[in-house]
């Protein structure tokens, strides 16, 4: 666990399809632990982000990705009840095409689903990641 950085560190989201459904991870470990949320994690040194971002998601849910172009770049910081900061994550959001293997929870996940654009309200996204999703359905569906 990285509370209270002396710098952001570098992180990954990926937004899966399979068909048009999203895939989405109940966090097992903070911060947001218990909260849905997309696939990702940590960059490794020496690692290329579409490496940790193929790495992320086979590690959280099992599954082989094809990894596409870059969505945004988010920071997602956290702060205590004083006012410190006590995570600060420079995430890298791409989108991806589900390749191979079946949905299940692993490493830092709890929890995982393919869940429908319908039903994207129901899980209590940040909006960060509400809007990455958007994003991502609307980058798919140009030609």
């Amino acid at each position: 666990m990285n509370d209270y950085p002396n710098r952001p560190l570098i992180g990954v989201g990926v937004v899966v399809f399979k068909d048009d459904n999203v895939l989405l991870i109940r966090r097992g470990k903070p911060p947001r632990e218990g909260q849905w949320s997309l696939p990702g994690g940590r960059q490794r040194l020496g690692e290329r982000i579409e490496e940790a971002a193929c790495r992320e998601v086979r590690e959280e849910a099992g599954i082989e990705i094809a990894v596409g172009p870059l969505l945004d770049v988010v920071d997602s910081i956290t702060r205590d009840a004083q006012g410190g900061v006590q995570y600060h994550y420079t995430l890298v959001d791409f989108v991806a095409e589900w390749r191979a293997g079946e949905a299940r929870a692993g490493h830092d996940a709890a929890e995982v689903v393919w869940a429908a654009p319908a039903d994207l309200t129901l899980y209590g996204l940040w909006d960060e990641t509400e809007r990455i999703i958007a994003l991502a359905q609307r980058k798919r569906s140009k030609p």
